[in-house]
């Protein structure tokens, strides 16, 4: 009896192993999905900022 215990612990492992790296692919693919769809500027704060030099906020006063 107690040979059949280690294939059968080793298949529940296994099986736990799969299910794992399932659950992963898919929140990989997600994130890719997500990643890909979006422009990345989902917060309305960064949506204004442009690339390159920003003013300088006490050159507003001259």
């Amino acid at each position: 009896m107690n040979r059949a215990r280690p294939s059968f612990q080793k298949r529940e492992r296994e099986k736990a192993k799969r299910e794992k790296q399932a659950q992963k692919a898919v929140r990989r693919a997600e994130s890719k999905v997500r990643k890909s769809s979006g422009t990345g500027m989902d917060d309305s704060d960064l949506a204004a900022i442009v690339p390159g030099p920003q003013p300088k906020p006490w050159d507003d006063e001259a």
